[in-house]
């Protein structure tokens, strides 16, 4: 039961400071096994005033889907993203789950600052109220999306078109020897992290802006497209 999970999970169930309870941030957090480590992010991160998009892959076994919808069940701010994708590690799936997350974010009641990104294996190191304060004061309006210039050893990440395959039942990328075109609006191409935090108007801004559009579509047959999206995207004049 709901009040179980609470009570014997120790959730946190209100704001611990007025400048956390000011300072709303949303997740996005992409899962496909391993329910226990799942929980225990979750209550790690959870705060009342936050907002938590969960992807589960849809190859995902059914009886993992249903205990993660119990758990979600218990709580107004998390949900499951409204539509789910076959991820392939490495593919495009990966960079449109996130994608579909946030969509669902900015259609969501709650105003919330940044939105951050996560993966069913990772765990905080750092408190709600130190991420915030970090982000105040280091990244006030800016979005941690580092990067470079794409080096040479991975421009055939970009240069080169790549297909999601299914063999025996597991599923890979692979290069289908088809050179592609140039990047469109002649962006120049970074490289960095499929991990960021990013904030509200950035969000709004790949999700309606022609640019961030184009390269999202040309991005759908390159290899590892969320390590060169956001980061790109970052790197445009204002």
């Amino acid at each position: 039961s709901c009040s179980t999970v609470l009570k014997t999970l120790h959730f946190i169930t209100r704001p611990l400071s007025e400048e956390e309870g000011n300072f709303s941030l949303a997740y996005i957090i992409t899962i496909h096994k391993e329910l226990e480590m799942f929980v225990r992010l979750l209550r790690a991160i959870y705060m009342p005033q936050n907002i938590y998009c969960i992807h589960i892959d849809e190859k995902s076994p059914r009886g993992y889907k249903t205990a993660v919808q119990n758990i979600v069940n218990c709580f107004e701010n998390i949900f499951i993203s409204s539509k789910r994708e076959h991820v392939v590690y490495a593919g495009f799936s990966r960079l449109q789950a996130d994608i579909n997350c946030m969509r669902d974010l900015v259609n969501s009641k709650v105003q919330w600052n940044y939105v951050i990104n996560l993966c069913g294996q990772d765990y905080p190191l750092k408190t709600n109220k130190e991420i915030i304060q970090y982000i105040k004061t280091k990244w006030n309006g800016k979005n941690i999306t580092p990067g470079i210039v794409q080096p040479l050893h991975v421009k055939h990440r970009t240069e080169v078109s790549y297909r999601e395959f299914v063999h025996s039942g597991v599923p890979y990328v692979y290069p289908a020897k088809v050179r592609k075109a140039q990047p469109p609006h002649n962006l120049t191409i970074y490289f960095g992290s499929a991990y960021y935090i990013l904030s509200k108007a950035f969000v709004e801004f790949t999700l309606s802006d022609a640019r961030a559009k184009a390269l999202l579509e040309w991005s759908r047959d390159t290899y590892s497209p969320d390590e060169h999206y956001w980061v790109t995207l970052n790197r445009l004049p204002g």
